[in-house]
C-alpha cells in the first residue's frame, strides 16, 4: 500500500468523550496525573506518526493544482495555472508519477451514481436532453482538465509525453485504462487529418528536424549525416507529417526511392555510395521506410493519409510513375515458423528447415551458409502462407501486413535476402515484401478488408502459399 492510501489511525471514541453532562460517579476512581518525567520518557519509545513520502507529497501538490485548474473560471488566470501545473507535472520523478496516474484515475473519474441516474432517466425517457446529460455523466472530468493543460505553452506536447510514460504502466496497473482512454479520445480529435501539416523533408531542412530524422528512424537505422545526405537526394524523397502545436516534433514520416522497376532488395537504397540517378526516367517509387515517431501517440493512425498524399504529390511530379510499392519487413514470421508452424508440421518439418531454425541467430547473413534451392523455395511458400492465413482474430498475425493491407494495398511478390541486415536475418530470415498501391483499387480493398477482412494478393502469391507445407492436400492447418 502507498502513502498516499494509508488508512487513518483509528480513534478510540470511549477515551475521547466530551460529553459535557457526564460527570464521574462517587464511587470512580480519578485517573492520577503521571508524573512528566514518565510522560517525557514514554514519548521518546513511541513512533511518530507517517508522514507521506516527498513522491507523494509532490504528487498530491499537483493533483491540487489540478483541481484548482479545473475551477478556474477566468481564461486569463486558466492559462496561467495550466502553466503552473505543467512545470509541477514535469518536475514529478518516477515514484510520484506513479501516484500521479493513480491519483488521477481516484479522483477525476465520472462519479457512478451520476451515471447510472442518467442512464435510467435516458432508458425511461430517449430524449435527446436525456442523451446530453447522459453523455456528460459518463465524460471524465480528465477530459475538460487536458483540455485545460492545452491552453498552456508545450500543452500538447506534455500530453503526448504523458501517455509515452502511461503507456508504460498500463501491463502493472490496469486500471489506469480509463486514462489512457481519454487521452487516446482527444488526441483522435486534435490530431486528425484537418489539422496536419505535409511537409517535404530535404537537406534545407532545419539541422533540428534532421536530426530527429536520424533519432527516430526505426526500420532501417540512419548510419549518421552521410547516410541522411543519401536518402535526401535527388533520386529519394521523404514526406512527413507535422502538427502546429509541435512544430519541430515529426509525427510520421516515409523514405521514397525513385527507381527503375520495383526493387526487391533494401540494401542497394541504402549504400550511402550508390550512384544518384536521374529521378525523371523513374517508373516506380518504393516505399522503403515508414516510421511512427510519437510514441505517446500510439494508436492514432496517420500512415494511410501519408501514402496516399505522397503519392499524390510524386505523381504530379513525376508523370512517369507507374507503380507505387512498399519494400517491407516481415516482422514476425520467423516466430511463427520457430512456434506455430513447426509445432503444426511437426515431423514434417525437413531436416534442413529444423536445422536452419535451431542454429541460425541472425549474426550471419544466409549468404554464407548453404542453403539448398529446395529449402529457399520451401521458405518463400512457407511465408506466403504466413502473411496470407497466419491470424491473429480475424487480422493478419503480422504487423506490417495489417498496416498496408488496411490501407487497401495489395500484396505482390516474396523477396529472397531482401533485408540482409542482421535484423532483417533475425526477423524473416532475410525476406520482404513488395506490397502495391495501385490507386484505381485503393478503395475497394480497403473496403472488402474492412467489412470481410479480405485480403487482396497477386496470382503467384496466393499460388506460392497453397503449395507450402501447411496448404498440401492432407496437411492440417494451424
Amino acid at each position: 500500500m502507498s502513502d498516499a492510501d494509508q488508512p487513518a489511525p483509528p480513534i478510540d471514541k470511549a477515551s475521547r468523550s466530551t460529553d459535557p453532562a457526564r460527570r464521574p460517579s462517587p464511587n470512580e476512581k480519578r485517573p492520577t496525573a503521571e508524573p512528566f518525567f514518565r510522560r517525557i520518557l514514554g514519548s521518546l519509545g513511541r513512533s511518530p506518526a507517517p508522514r507521506p513520502s516527498a513522491s507523494v507529497r509532490d504528487a498530491r501538490h499537483a493533483i491540487s493544482m489540478c483541481h484548482a485548474l479545473l475551477s478556474e473560471r477566468g481564461e486569463v488566470s486558466s492559462a496561467r495555472l495550466a502553466a503552473e501545473v505543467l512545470d509541477a507535472y514535469r518536475s514529478l520523478e518516477a515514484p510520484a508519477l506513479d501516484v500521479f496516474f493513480d491519483l488521477l484515475v481516484d479522483q477525476f473519474s465520472p462519479k457512478p451514481d451520476e451515471v447510472v441516474r442518467a442512464a435510467d432517466a435516458y432508458r425511461e425517457e430517449s430524449s435527446q436532453v436525456n442523451l446530453i446529460r447522459l453523455q456528460a455523466a459518463v465524460e471524465s472530468p480528465r477530459q475538460e482538465l487536458f483540455r485545460r493543460f492545452n491552453m498552456a505553452q508545450g500543452g500538447t506536447g506534455m500530453l503526448v509525453e504523458m501517455r509515452k510514460q502511461l503507456l508504460r504502466t498500463l501491463g502493472e496497473h490496469p486500471r489506469r485504462a480509463g486514462l489512457d482512454a481519454d487521452l487516446t479520445h482527444l488526441f483522435k480529435s486534435w490530431f486528425n487529418r484537418g489539422f496536419l501539416v505535409l511537409q517535404r523533408i530535404d537537406w534545407r531542412t532545419s539541422a533540428l528536424i534532421l536530426e530527429r530524422l536520424i533519432q527516430y528512424e526505426a526500420v532501417h537505422e540512419i548510419q549518421g549525416w552521410r547516410d541522411l545526405h543519401r536518402r535526401l537526394e535527388a533520386d529519394r524523397r521523404c514526406y512527413a507529417f507535422f502538427h502546429p502545436a509541435l512544430p519541430d516534433e515529426p509525427l510520421i514520416f516515409i523514405e521514397v526511392a525513385l527507381t527503375r522497376g520495383m526493387s526487391a532488395k533494401v540494401q542497394p537504397l541504402l549504400d550511402p555510395d550508390s550512384a544518384v540517378v536521374d529521378p525523371s526516367v523513374a517508373d516506380c517509387a518504393i516505399f522503403y521506410s515508414i516510421t511512427n515517431c510519437q510514441e505517446g501517440l500510439r494508436g492514432v493512425s496517420f500512415g494511410s493519409f501519408l501514402i496516399k498524399l505522397v503519392a499524390e504529390d510524386l505523381r504530379r511530379a513525376f508523370p512517369r510513375l507507374r507503380t507505387f510499392a512498399t519494400l517491407s519487413p516481415i516482422p514476425g514470421f520467423r516466430k511463427w515458423l520457430a512456434s506455430a508452424a513447426a509445432s503444426v508440421v511437426g515431423d514434417r518439418m525437413p531436416a534442413e528447415l529444423a536445422a536452419l531454425l535451431s542454429e541460425f541467430d541472425g549474426r550471419d547473413s544466409l549468404e554464407d551458409k548453404t542453403i539448398s534451392a529446395p529449402m529457399r523455395g520451401e521458405l518463400s511458400r512457407l511465408c506466403a502462407y504466413y502473411l496470407l492465413h497466419a491470424k491473429h482474430g480475424k487480422m493478419p498475425l503480422d504487423s506490417v501486413a495489417r498496416f498496408h493491407l488496411a490501407n487497401g494495398a495489395r500484396l505482390e511478390r516474396l523477396n529472397w535476402l531482401g533485408d540482409t541486415s542482421e535484423m532483417g536475418m533475425r526477423r524473416s530470415l532475410g525476406l520482404t515484401v513488395n506490397y502495391v498501391y495501385r490507386v484505381a483499387d485503393l478503395e475497394r480493398n480497403h473496403e472488402a478488408y474492412a467489412r470481410d477482412y479480405k485480403i487482396i494478393a497477386s496470382y503467384e502469391f496466393e499460388r506460392l502459399a497453397k503449395q507450402s507445407l501447411l496448404a498440401r492436400p492432407g496437411d492440417v492447418k494451424p
